[in-house]
Formats: structure tokens, C-alpha cells, sequence
């Protein structure tokens, strides 16, 4: 391969990356917004507005809806902007370390989705329209940290 393709691939797979990384920007402050949500009304005792499923406060105030009496949005929160600091991270600045950190990170969150998913539906018998956003979010994070692996491997920038 001649050194100008070779350029070429890797000018479109940065140009690749950085959509990747404005569209995981995106996702994550509305995943960040919704878990801060679900977080402020568990401290503060209100109910949720749950207008879709009638299950939101059973599946808010199970006992599934808690790590070590730190609520799950709290950590849900937490995720998010992790995500978005580092998305934020890569925009700005190009810091190249990013796109390995990314893909283990939304993998990890789309695992414990997956898990509170299931916990809703065949333990908890209730579906919170909250939580299954948060899910819908994790999911589309863990595509776009495939997305990151591929443009890697299609650039060859497997930068440091």
C-alpha cells in the first residue's frame, strides 16, 4: 500500500472517529440527563412520572435499585459522564489512549444494562420506561465503542 493510501485511510478513519466520538457525546448526556433524573427523585422520595408502564416505582424502590445503599442512577450517572469526559476528552485535545479505554467501558455498561434489564423483566415483573431508556443508551454506546475497534483496525491508527 502506497504511502497516500495509506494516508487517506487514516485522514477517513480520524475524520470516522470523530463522528463516533460527537454521536457518543450526544448519547451520553442523554443517558447522564435520565440517570440524574431517576437519581434526584430517588433522593429526593417523589414519584416518577411514569406515563408509558405503570411499573417505574416498583422497579425504582426494589431492592435491585441499590448497590450498597448507593442508588443504581448514581452509578448510572457516573457512567455517563465518564463517557462524556472522555468523548470530550478525545474531541478536544485528540488523546488517542481514548479509543482503547472506550470500547471495555461500553461493553461494561451495556453488561450491567442487560443485567438491570433482566431484572425487570423476569424478577422484578415491572418495566421502568427510566431504566429501559438508559438501556436503549448503553446499547448504542456499545456500538459506537465497536465502531471505535473498527475504524482503528480499517485506519490502522492504533495510537497510543
Amino acid at each position: 500500500m502506497k504511502n497516500s493510501e495509506l494516508s487517506s485511510k487514516t485522514k477517513s478513519s480520524e475524520a470516522l472517529l470523530r463522528r463516533v466520538f460527537y454521536g457518543t457525546s450526544i448519547v451520553s448526556i442523554i443517558g447522564f440527563l435520565d440517570a440524574s433524573y431517576l437519581t434526584t427523585k430517588y433522593y429526593l422520595g417523589t414519584p416518577l412520572n411514569c406515563s408509558v408502564f405503570e411499573g417505574c416505582e416498583l422497579v425504582t424502590t426494589s431492592q435491585y435499585a441499590t448497590i450498597f445503599a448507593i442508588p443504581v442512577a448514581l452509578l448510572g450517572a457516573f457512567y455517563y459522564l465518564l463517557i462524556f469526559i472522555l468523548s470530550f476528552m478525545y474531541l478536544d485535545a485528540g488523546v488517542h489512549f481514548i479509543t482503547r479505554m472506550l470500547p471495555p467501558l461500553t461493553l461494561i455498561g451495556f453488561f450491567a444494562s442487560v443485567w438491570f434489564v433482566y431484572l425487570q423483566l423476569f424478577v422484578i415483573r415491572a418495566i421502568c420506561i427510566y431504566c429501559m431508556g438508559s438501556a436503549a443508551s448503553s446499547t448504542i454506546l456499545l456500538i459506537m465503542g465497536l465502531a471505535v475497534i473498527k475504524s482503528q483496525k480499517v485506519g490502522g491508527i492504533l495510537k497510543s
